[in-house]
């Protein structure tokens, strides 16, 4: 699989502990949070549905990026996810993932 610099957002649920995150391989960090995988904030709150993302040409603007989404208020933040996906669904199902039990 390419790799492809993401910046994405999880969530536990509709306006819960959010995730701010960056990728190189998009699909397999959401397996990874999905599965909890990684111990640590996603793991020990849940946060396993993907909510927003965005690709980029190269991983500096990807990181850019992240860091910019970081220093927002939570307000902001909840409002990028709105804006994009109003019912808080999550996008993994839309890229092959089964849904969340």
């Amino acid at each position: 699989m390419p790799k492809t610099p993401a910046v994405y957002i999880m969530a536990s649920q509709r306006n819960g502990t959010i995730y701010v995150g960056v990728t190189s391989k998009l699909m397999q960090r959401i397996y990874q949070h999905r599965e909890k995988l990684i111990s640590g904030f996603t793991s020990r709150y849940n946060v396993t549905r993907l909510v927003w993302f965005e690709t980029h040409q190269t991983m500096d603007t990807a990181i850019t990026r992240e860091k910019q989404i970081k220093a927002w208020r939570r307000p902001w933040r909840l409002a990028l996810i709105e804006e994009n996906n109003p019912q808080w669904l999550d996008l993994a199902e839309e890229l092959g993932f089964d849904p969340l039990a």
